[in-house]
C-alpha cells in the first residue's frame, strides 16, 4: 500500500530518529556523534525519498542545493538533525528530525520526530493545542545559547517568561504541546529549520508568520529565512506590537 505524504513523512522522521539514537549510543565522542548523525540521517532520508517519491525534488541541510527544485511542483525539505548541539550532549531530549513536503506554493505535509522522547508528530493527525491557563504569563520558547534581542524585548513588553531549549522543532512543539505559548526567532535560519514544524503548527491552528507579519514561504531561490513567529493566535497582535 502506498503511504500518504504525511504518513511517509512520519515514518521517515521516526526511522531516522531511531538511526540517530543508535549513533548517539555508539559514539563516545560528541563531535563524532554529531558528524555521523548529520551525514547518516541525511543519507537515509534522501535515499528513502528518492525510492518512494522518485519524481520529487529533495532539499536537505547536508546536501548541495540543486536549482532544479525551483521548477519542481513537489519539494521535500528535510533537516536530518535539528539541534546538533543538543544531540551531542548526554541526556538532552531537545533535538529533532524534520521532514516536510512543499507542493505548488504551500507546505502540504510534515512530520517532526523527537527521538529522545520516542515521539513523532505529523500533519495527518494534527495536535489539539491545550487551552491557555487564564491569567498565566506567556511562556516564550527561546534559544538556550543565543536568544536574539527581539526575544528579550517581547518578554519585557508582554511581559513574558523565557523558556530556554534547543532545536527549532522542539520549540515549535513546545507551543503545540502547551509547554510554551510563543516561539520567535530573529537572526536567520534556513528553510529546513522550520518547514516541518511550521506545517504542524498550521495544521493545529497556530499563528505562523515573519516578524513583520508577512507570510512564511518556502522553496525560495535563497533558502535563508531571516525570522519567524509561531504562537497562539490570541497572542499574535501583542507579540507584533511588542516588536514595533
Amino acid at each position: 500500500m502506498t503511504l500518504t505524504d504525511a504518513a511517509l513523512a512520519r515514518r521517515l522522521a521516526t526511522e531516522s530518529g531511531r538511526l540517530l539514537l543508535d549513533i548517539r549510543g555508539a559514539e563516545t565522542d560528541a563531535e563524532t556523534a554529531r558528524n555521523r548523525g548529520d551525514r547518516e540521517s541525511s543519507d537515509y532520508l534522501v535515499r528513502e525519498l528518492n525510492e518512494h517519491r522518485p519524481g520529487d525534488a529533495v532539499v536537505s541541510e547536508e546536501q548541495q542545493d540543486d536549482a532544479a527544485r525551483l521548477a519542481a511542483d513537489r519539494v521535500w525539505i528535510v533537516d536530518p538533525l535539528d539541534g546538533t548541539r543538543e544531540f551531542g550532549e548526554d541526556g538532552r531530549p531537545d533535538w529533532a528530525v524534520h521532514v516536510a513536503l512543499w507542493q505548488q506554493g504551500e507546505l502540504a505535509a510534515g512530520a517532526v520526530a523527537l527521538p529522545a522522547l520516542g515521539e513523532t508528530y505529523a500533519t495527518d493527525e494534527p495536535l489539539e493545542v491545550p487551552p491557555a491557563t487564564a491569567g498565566s504569563v506567556p511562556r516564550i520558547a527561546a534559544s538556550r545559547t543565543r536568544a536574539p534581542q527581539e526575544v528579550h524585548r517581547v518578554a519585557e513588553q508582554l511581559p513574558g517568561e523565557l523558556v530556554p531549549m534547543g532545536s527549532a522543532g522542539a520549540k515549535v512543539l513546545a507551543v503545540l504541546r502547551g509547554a510554551a505559548d510563543v516561539y520567535l526567532h530573529a537572526g536567520g535560519q534556513y528553510e529546513w529549520d522550520s518547514a516541518a514544524p511550521v506545517a504542524l503548527a498550521r495544521a493545529a491552528g497556530l499563528y505562523t508568520a515573519r516578524l513583520d507579519g508577512s507570510a512564511l514561504t518556502y522553496n525560495n531561490t535563497q533558502l535563508w529565512l531571516p525570522d519567524l513567529l509561531v504562537c497562539r493566535p490570541e497572542l499574535a497582535a501583542d507579540v507584533h506590537g511588542a516588536l514595533g
